[in-house]
């Protein structure tokens, strides 16, 4: 299987995670609002859980540690829902 090269636009500057939705900001400017139903362990999670995450796999990912959940930046502007969550779904 190829990869491509990740983008250096695609990475990720801030994050946000509001009571139902993620924000993600990238280097390029452009930012990716998705909402929180798609990943369960966000939705779930407590503020100060959501709160707890850092900039991971060379500036392309976000992991939060106490959720053990991670989510990169290419998956984000895909529009892909965690594992068991459909588009839409909320």
């Amino acid at each position: 299987m190829t990869t491509s090269d990740p983008n250096p636009g695609e990475r990720i500057t801030n994050v946000q995670v509001g009571d139902d939705s993620l924000i993600v900001d990238l280097a390029d400017g452009r930012t990716i609002s998705v909402p929180l139903a798609w990943y369960p362990r966000l939705l779930g999670a407590s503020p100060a859980e959501r709160s707890n995450w850092h900039i991971s796999s060379g500036g392309f990912g976000i992991h939060w540690p106490d959720l053990d959940e991670d989510l990169s930046s290419s998956g984000l502007l895909r529009g892909s829902p965690a594992a068991g969550q459909r588009r839409g779904a909320i």
